[in-house]
């Protein structure tokens, strides 16, 4: 039972964003750099629309329509009415909700934000699905100061005073960045393997 009227508009918004990302996934899945590149372009051809008219659909200026409603449809292989239905996937569902309070709560707060950010997030995790133990190596290497931020060092000890003739004084050597790094990783657990 619903509580309200339903936002048309929004709903095939939402299902017009969920075929995007559901496109986006497809092609990440066999992605090289050439690939990747021009993704809106290309979804948009898919769909036999003008990219500047996908941006204008994405930033809510221009609505879709009943036939471009059914034109997604048809080229993305969804039954006729599919456009028109919510599917639990969407944002007006999550909206409609209270934010839980506590843990889960903060999880949306890491939930991505936009497109970019999706897209983002999408890629990193094709990539960890397909390389599992190459993506977390390389993903802790890469965010390890991020992770693990360094503490604040305290400034250096004055040089103690040194007797007249005693020669030249010790070169202290700087720090190794790979011991530095390794001393670092020393307080992260490690992830789980998965099962």
């Amino acid at each position: 039972m619903q509580s309200g009227p339903v936002d048309l508009a929004q709903v095939r918004l939402d299902n017009a964003l969920a075929l995007f990302e559901e496109f986006v996934r497809q092609t990440a899945r066999h992605a090289d750099a050439a690939t990747l590149r021009g993704l809106e372009r290309r979804f948009a051809e898919r769909v036999q629309i003008q990219p500047s008219y996908w941006s204008q659909i994405k930033s809510r200026s221009r609505q879709i329509g009943e036939r471009l409603a059914r034109q997604f449809e048809h080229l993305c292989h969804k039954p006729r009415g599919w456009m028109d239905l919510p599917h639990g996937t969407d944002k007006s569902a999550a909206a409609a909700e209270p934010a839980p309070a506590g843990p889960a709560g903060a999880a949306d707060e890491n939930a991505p934000r936009d497109d970019d950010e999706r897209f983002i997030v999408g890629l990193v995790l094709t990539y960890y699905r397909r390389h599992p133990q190459r993506a977390r190596t390389r993903l802790l290497d890469l965010l390890g100061e991020v992770l693990s931020p360094q503490p604040p060092q305290a400034p250096p000890a004055p040089p103690a005073p040194r007797k007249p003739g005693a020669g030249p004084a010790p070169q202290v050597p700087p720090d190794d960045p790979l011991d530095l790094w390794r001393r670092t990783q020393s307080g992260v657990a490690p992830l789980k393997q998965k099962k």
